[in-house]
């Protein structure tokens, strides 16, 4: 057993009471941070923990407030079991967190052979998605240590702001609609109605279905979780169900098991979450354009990294299009005013 090997697994033991743990294979999914299989003699086990080769004082930052989130919803909503968070990094070199291992599927463009392929399946798939929203979205996160309710009624402003600012001050290609919508944002804003736990990257996979019945099992990736207004989560969501194919489609792939026509639309998927979390989506356009303004922002960082020869893949290559197909959907809205 490597210096490494033991250190984790006498750390497990004296900190989390676990014994026999083995670091596994790494799981595929997630772009910011490493999740890999522990096995235990209480059971397999998922260690979450970011890249070694970019360590920084903030490294740990995410998986930490991923951590103290899971800690949260843990029995409240489908999330991971949280077990331990270790800051030392004199353990395995970079912090990280060790969590329950859930069993499911993560859906993107393919149903798991499981499932029946059918409309029924498809609309079914959504609505388990905006039930496990919608869990979140009734826990009332006051008292909670999770952030100050104050600076979360301004983070829809904050932003705007910053991720214009970024774009202004890195860029490799003209994108008017940037500082366009930027300004519809923030003319537009609307009071937050509620602070809620808000995941800020919700959408199909980054959940596991279940492989047999129609539910979600655990929410991934908490790493940008925060407390804002839960429209955040709400127009990411449906901005991404069931698009038109024949519109501006940044990330074709995402989510296209839903791209059918008769399966559920997103202002019906809207609806449902508005009747359990007794919430208005009076809102829901505005919040639409902000999600797809707000992730064709951020990543055109990855494109700017390609442009100047730092990255080189497939999915950096697919921005050239897909960023400005995201800001003319987000564009669309602003002028139409016509949801999903």
């Amino acid at each position: 057993m490597s210096d490494t090997a033991s250190r984790f697994a006498r750390w497990a033991q004296e900190q989390a009471g676990i014994d026999e743990a083995v670091i596994g294979q790494t799981l595929t999914g997630g772009n910011a941070n490493v999740t890999r299989l522990v096995d235990t003699a209480q059971g397999q086990m998922v260690l979450r923990h970011p890249p070694a080769d970019t360590v920084s004082a903030l490294a740990g930052a995410g998986i930490e407030r991923e951590y103290r989130f899971l800690e949260a919803l843990g029995g409240k909503a489908p999330v991971a079991n949280p077990i331990a968070w270790c800051g030392d990094s004199a353990v395995l070199g970079v912090p990280f967190s060790l969590t329950g291992f859930v069993h499911g599927v993560s859906i993107t463009e393919d149903l798991p052979v499981s499932y029946q392929d059918s409309i029924e399946t498809r609309s079914s798939i959504g609505a388990a998605l905006i039930a496990a929203l919608a869990s979140i979205h009734v826990i009332d996160p006051e008292g909670l240590g999770l952030g100050d309710p104050d600076k979360a009624r301004s983070f829809v402003r904050r932003q705007v702001t910053r991720w214009r600012d970024v774009r202004r001050k890195d860029q490799v290609r003209v994108l008017p609609q940037i500082d366009k919508i930027a300004a519809w944002l923030l003319t537009n804003c609307p009071d937050p109605q509620a602070i809620r736990i808000v995941h800020c990257d919700y959408h199909l996979d980054n959940t596991l279905m279940d492989e047999t019945a129609l539910k979600v099992n655990a929410i991934l990736d908490w790493e940008m979780a925060t407390l804002a207004d839960p429209m955040v989560d709400l127009g990411l969501v449906t901005a991404l169900w069931n698009r038109d194919e024949d519109g501006p489609l940044g990330f074709r792939f995402v989510q296209r098991i839903s791209n059918r026509g008769g399966v559920v639309s997103g202002s019906e998927l809207a609806a449902q979450w508005a009747q359990t979390t007794e919430l208005s989506i009076a809102q829901l356009q505005y919040y639409q354009v902000f999600a797809l303004w707000r992730l064709a922002a951020i990543v055109e960082g990855a494109f700017v990294l390609y442009r100047k020869g730092q990255v080189d893949g497939a999915y950096e290559r697919g921005l050239e299009q897909d960023v400005p197909a995201l800001l003319s959907a987000a564009d669309l809205l602003t002028r139409t005013g016509v949801t999903a």
